[in-house]
């Protein structure tokens, strides 16, 4: 899948650290035989400025390290046109829009895009018409795209409404299958989160099931993200949450998450588990980690689990059905080891993997003696990279493959 360069055009709307990590992604993957990215305004002196920020990060390096190591050209940007927005990036040819911001005015139409990944995060609502004049995710649809991904989980502002029947939430490697091109012309790839808890939950699900999984909770130990501020700010009117206002640099930030919720989507089974999730943001620039802990019943209950058992749960899934997405790791890692880890939504700290079994009474309704039975909590370590090595890697696959489907 994706071997060679597809005959489509990508376009990518928005340039923050999704959509310029999508481009690195598709120029280093040669996926597409053109991008065309939509900044929908000017930014700094002109298409100069605009390069450099395409081939410098200061979580990544430069680009022509990312793609060449120290065998890098001096720059891997040529052929620079203002007046047409136009470059080629390691030999792909890529144009700049810088006009537009609404979806349905785009013009992708012109430009022979037909696909478009959507990295704003602000067009979420699947529901909202494509003419809104704030602007909608079924906008793209408008302007010409046939297919539109979105970085980010669906959210419906409206409770009353249910989501739309050409709209679907998909992990590549866990439900990618669910998409058909007859039918979905919206998809979401979730969040970096619940990529990585799917990854997480998926073989526990599949080995043990869920009618022998009493509860489940997580807690990301999330990095970043550009919603936060460098230094405390005053909240807008109406802000929920205050503490997104304080500085990212000095503290760790309690937050919430949607991962709960989203999960549901792409493994239905989690509907039958009791599930909690949580957030911490910390001062890291990327690299999260998710703490799993789940309650089990064995079937036998003479033989609870154990450590070693969960640890071969995942290994056998890195190396088996879930490989290139699930890694196994024996090592100790600290978060600056996994970023960039290639094509890893979840990576298994199976050095910290604990388990611990105790008998739980429960006491009928009538009265008579108390049954005993053992549950054991297990605790899960996973990490992974919420911006280059895990979801954009992930959300790399779910392009191509959609692209395929296409041609």
């Amino acid at each position: 899948m994706g071997t060679e360069t597809s005959a489509l055009t990508l376009g990518i709307n928005g340039m923050g650290r999704i959509g310029k990590l999508s481009l690195w992604h598709h120029v280093a993957r040669k996926s597409f035989s053109g991008i065309v990215i939509n900044l929908g305004r000017e930014a700094g002196k002109g298409l100069s400025d605009i390069a450099q920020v395409i081939e410098k990060d200061s979580s990544y390096g430069r680009l022509g390290n990312f793609l060449y190591g120290y065998k890098a050209p001096r720059t891997v940007i040529e052929n620079l046109n203002e007046a047409e927005g136009t470059m080629t990036v390691d030999g792909v040819p890529v144009k700049v829009l810088r006009s537009d911001r609404n979806p349905k005015d785009i013009a992708w139409r012109d430009h022979g895009v037909r696909l478009v990944c959507d990295t704003t995060g602000a067009y979420t609502d699947p529901t909202v018409a494509g003419d809104d004049p704030k602007g909608s995710l079924r906008g793209h649809l408008e302007a010409g795209a046939e297919k539109v991904i979105l970085s980010a989980p669906f959210k419906i502002k409206n409770q009353g409404l249910v989501m739309p029947d050409d709209a679907i939430t998909t992990v590549m490697g866990i439900n990618g299958s669910d998409f058909d091109p007859s039918r979905h012309n919206l998809l979401s790839a979730a969040s970096c989160t619940t990529t990585c808890l799917s990854f997480m939950m998926k073989p526990m699900l599949d080995a043990i099931g869920s009618d022998h999984i009493l509860s489940a909770s997580m807690v990301t130990v999330h990095a970043a993200t550009g919603s936060q501020k460098v230094l405390d700010t005053v909240p807008k009117a109406g802000a929920k949450d205050i503490r997104k206002n304080r500085s990212i640099m000095n503290n760790i930030i309690l937050t919430t998450t949607g991962a709960a919720k989203a999960l549901k989507l792409v493994l239905p089974e989690m509907g039958d588990i009791g599930f909690m999730a949580e957030s911490v943001r910390v001062p890291t620039a990327t690299g999260s980690l998710i703490i799993l802990t789940l309650n089990i019943q064995a079937e036998d209950p003479s033989k609870p689990v154990n450590r070693e058992e969960i640890n071969e749960i995942y290994r056998s899934a890195a190396e088996g059905p879930l490989e290139g997405y699930l890694a196994y790791s024996e090592h100790q890692n600290v978060s600056s080891d996994i970023i960039g880890y290639p094509k890893a939504a979840a990576t298994i700290e199976s050095t910290e993997t604990h388990t611990r079994t105790a008998m739980v009474r429960m006491y009928p309704p009538d009265g008579s003696d108390p049954l005993e039975a053992p549950v054991t909590k297990v605790v899960v370590y996973g990490w992974y990279d919420n911006e280059l090595g895990s979801y954009t890697n992930m959300l790399g696959d779910r392009l191509v493959s959609i692209a395929d489907k296409m041609l």
